[in-house]
């Protein structure tokens, strides 16, 4: 087929071969200006965007949606992929890209496609772990090189301290966390007469953060799942209080913090069974 056909093209199985062919075309001569004149560089807060939209999505459980915002995060492999083709001394395509992954599926699977055992999800782990610094050639430096580079702090957070676990550097027990919790916290209330400036300020409320992550990771709860639901519960609440107010004939603007507080309490009270 070619490229005008393959874009024309109804085939369910032949649908990515597709995009591949439209993106092609929308950076030729003649294409779209706008992405024709992108970058590697330029389109970096797109694929930050899309991840996160696609994220929203799924923990919506809205499923056509996440559908969309699927084809979204593709959209921006398949740009990147193309952009990467058209430049020699990048030398890779999307072909390219699909190949390394499947390879390296295959490669860090060796329980599946080879020899090796794993018993249960924790094993898995452990294997692909094992697998992962032996292709990167990093056996002999630190057991933490790399370690969630790149990722949001919460997150890479979390993952630093489940790797350091699975070498048995952890409490005994949840609650040695919630002890280190009350320690920090206690730690925190000693800098309140510090001004905010003060480096010991964000120091101490970082181990504070640092020690919560722990305690959700002990508890197998994701971090940044927890506080996303916190934040849709005081959003929805606050709203709810504003409703509430709005019904006293009174705005946020001119509200007391007696009365919002008043308004929050009652805005609970109503949500508990």
């Amino acid at each position: 087929m070619t490229d005008g056909e393959i874009i024309n093209c109804r085939e369910p199985e032949r649908q990515l071969e597709r995009a591949v062919a439209i993106m092609r075309r929308l950076r030729m001569p003649g294409g779209c200006p706008w992405d024709a004149a992108q970058t590697h560089d330029s389109i970096i807060s797109n694929m930050l965007e899309e991840c996160y939209e696609c994220i929203d999505a799924i923990r919506a459980k809205d499923w056509p949606h996440m559908r969309e915002e699927l084809g979204d995060v593709l959209l921006q492999v398949i740009f990147h992929a193309q952009m990467a083709q058209e430049n020699p001394q990048e030398g890779f395509g999307i072909n390219e890209v699909a190949r390394e992954l499947a390879d390296k599926l295959v490669r860090r699977h060796p329980h599946v496609f080879g020899d090796a055992t794993a018993a249960d999800a924790d094993a898995v782990l452990g294997v692909w772990d094992a697998v992962k610094r032996r292709e990167h050639d990093i056996e002999d430096k630190p057991y933490l090189h790399d370690c969630g580079k790149g990722l949001p702090s919460m997150l890479r957070a979390y993952k630093l301290t489940k790797k350091v676990a699975k070498v048995g550097f952890d409490w005994p027990d949840h609650a040695g966390v919630v002890d280190k919790i009350r320690e920090e916290t206690d730690e925190v209330a000693e800098t309140l007469p510090l001004a905010d400036d003060d480096p010991h300020v964000q120091e101490e409320l970082g181990d504070l953060l640092f020690t919560i992550v722990n305690l959700c990771r002990r508890r197998k709860v994701d971090p940044e799942l927890a506080l996303d639901a916190a934040n849709r519960k005081f959003e929805r609440r606050f709203n709810a209080l504003e409703a509430c107010l709005k019904g006293q004939g009174i705005s946020l603007a001119d509200a007391s913090a007696q009365q919002m507080e008043d308004a929050w309490q009652q805005v609970k009270k109503q949500e508990r069974p």
